[in-house]
């Protein structure tokens, strides 16, 4: 019994972390930073279940003992969604109301729930190594076998919930399942009437979820292996794409109507800004296709390749986001970077409205990704970016205006909003003259977008430019948003 117990027990713990990530997503993102804290603060619990698990197995040195602990790990588990779930909702508040602090206690106060699972799943190795070892000499043998063991589960519990179950059935029924995989394991030994803790696991994963934040707007929900993608309906028919935490709208669509009034309408300026000749772009995170949208009315002889990572944001856009309504649109399912590498077609533009809640990916921002980008543009094509920022701090589109600007003959940068800037480089020297001469223009509808980029100003070379080895892209995100939370402890962003 102990073997296939450990081999669960094993697979439980790594998919309890990967749900970690998921729960976790929606409400605080999924940076490198946020992934740190998990990974350390379970391998804390680990280190806790393994010392005590050892102390226990020594003094409790019985199978049903160490079933006990999983089947009070399998309820752990399967409690915990349902428990986080005020703290999440917390957080969401704190957010809102830029209380950083506030947010920050319920991302540990989340974290410090899974101690109580993770420490008892911890027991398992050390405890079955104490059972199964009946001789010194075959101690070695029989800590390797555990260990191996619970090794393989681990990959198991890696992948099968990344790959099918999460996108199939969702994080929190993920959580259920695997709840319920390890009660099975540990209550027959236990008794048959223990078998009504999986059933009522099992149970409870039938009853429909719910919305993972729930709102009276929300008309869409789903998870892809990327990401937590939901619409929410806008007055007039509208709707509005949040992805993970959901503080930036991603697309924005009205029925009858393809300007934003936000950053999405700058993009609609490169064919002026490029001058005569402009017939095609991709665009990097092209969501669910608010720019292409609005290319078909203005600019409906241009070809627009749209490469997005996840499928699952390209069935929205279609679905919700009118995605397919400019025949001129194609959409390649692809890292952007990597599409770049792997493809070489040559655009006029190139942009880039690429962000993994609240982040530019890092390998997006750097001098060979601005190198990769020029190789992939026709003589005198562009690069367009939307680089996200504070009121305030223009550090971080500095920094990637910079670092563009020893790729790009002129780098230009202009504020949009309070939280974004547009960056656009171009291979062939200009002038900010000249451009405020072609925005000049600009079509009836575009003159307030055009008004906006008038404002642009040259940007010189970076002497410590982002590059691959070292771009702290998320660190600069993160030193902006704690500055913003600070200065406005009672407004949040809009």
């Amino acid at each position: 019994m102990p073997p296939p117990l450990v081999f669960i027990a094993g697979a439980t713990t790594m998919s309890t972390e990967m749900c970690a990530s998921r729960l976790l997503a929606p409400f605080f993102g999924a940076s490198i930073l946020i992934w740190a804290n998990i990974i350390g603060l379970i391998l804390i619990y680990l280190s806790v279940g393994y010392f005590v698990g050892g102390r226990l197995a020594d003094r409790h040195p019985t199978l049903r003992f160490l079933c006990w602990l999983m089947l009070s790990a399998a309820a752990c588990v399967a409690v915990l969604p349902f428990v986080a779930e005020p703290f999440l909702s917390a957080a969401v508040d704190a957010f809102a109301g830029a209380s950083v602090g506030a947010f920050l206690g319920s991302f540990f106060a989340v974290m410090l729930l899974f101690s109580a699972p993770i420490t008892l799943l911890g027991m398992a190795s050390p405890f079955a190594v104490r059972l199964g070892v009946t001789t010194v000499e075959e101690a070695g043998t029989v800590a390797g076998r555990m260990y191996a063991l619970s090794t393989a589960g681990s990959i198991i519990g890696t992948f099968v919930p990344v790959a099918v179950l999460i996108p199939a059935i969702g994080t929190r029924r993920t959580m259920l399942a695997t709840a319920c995989l390890l009660a099975l394991a540990a209550s027959p030994v236990l008794g048959r009437r223990y078998l009504a803790v999986p059933a009522l696991i099992g149970a409870v994963a039938l009853v429909p979820p719910g919305l993972v934040k729930p709102g009276s707007h929300v008309i869409y929900e789903g998870e892809s292996g990327y990401q937590f993608v939901q619409v929410e309906a806008l007055p007039g028919g509208g709707r509005v794409l949040h992805l993970n935490e959901g503080w930036a709208d991603h697309s924005i669509y009205r029925p009858n109507q393809v300007l934003t009034g936000g950053y999405w309408d700058q993009f609609l300026l490169a064919p002026l800004l490029h001058g005569p000749g402009f017939r095609s772009l991709s665009m990097i995170g092209y969501a669910g296709g608010t720019v292409g949208r609005a290319y078909g009315t203005y600019w409906p002889d241009v070809n627009v390749l749209g490469i997005e990572l996840d499928p699952l944001v390209t069935d929205v856009g279609r679905r919700y986001f009118g995605l397919a309504s400019n025949p001129r649109v194609r959409v390649a399912t692809a890292d952007g970077r990597v599409y770049l590498e792997q493809h070489h077609t040559r655009y006029d533009a190139v942009f880039l409205d690429a962000f993994r809640q609240p982040y530019i990916p890092f390998y997006l921002t750097t001098q060979e990704f601005w190198g990769l980008a020029r190789g992939r543009l026709e003589p005198g094509g562009m690069v367009m970016a939307n680089v996200g920022r504070i009121p305030g701090d223009t550090s971080l589109p500095d920094a990637i205006a910079g670092t563009m600007a020893t790729r790009f003959a002129s780098v230009f940068e202009w504020r949009v909003s309070g939280f974004n800037d547009i960056v656009a480089g171009f291979t062939s020297p200009t002038t900010a003259a000249e451009l405020r001469a072609r925005l000049d223009g600009a079509p009836a509808g575009l003159q307030p977008a055009a008004g906006l980029a008038q404002q642009l100003r040259q940007v010189p070379p970076s002497g410590d430019p982002l590059t691959d080895d070292r771009a702290p892209v998320e660190w600069m995100t993160d030193q902006m948003i704690v500055r913003y939370a600070a200065d406005a402890p009672s407004a949040g962003p809009q």
